[in-house]
């Protein structure tokens, strides 16, 4: 089916299952020569690197949790005070104190 304005490559139809399996097969010949080159990265990690910062702030967590366990534990704080009961007095007044107590509240 032609179409009006499309021009057909030089080198031919590209849709040719010829075409994507040779594609494939380059692809493929070349990731497996770039896997044989030499890599970028080390085989194993270095221990400055990535294991002694992970160590040394997995130390400073566990520091840090068991002195707040410490400083939280019910022994190290101070006892409250029992509350002292205070006995109960009988209270003397002097004959006329409610009469008294009256006439200044309504003058």
């Amino acid at each position: 089916m032609k179409r009006h304005g499309v021009t057909e490559s030089p080198a031919g139809r590209w849709t040719r299952p010829e075409d994507y399996l040779g594609a494939m097969a380059r692809k493929r010949s070349f990731r497996r020569n770039r896997a044989r080159g030499e890599r970028s990265d080390p085989e194993s990690p270095r221990l400055l690197l990535s294991t002694l910062p992970f160590l040394a702030m997995m130390t400073l967590l566990a520091v840090l949790a068991v002195s707040i366990m410490v400083a939280a534990f019910p022994l190290t704080q101070p006892h409250e005070k029992a509350a002292q009961v205070v006995q109960r007095e009988q209270g003397v007044a002097p004959r006329g104190w409610f009469q008294e107590a009256q006439r200044e509240f309504h003058h």
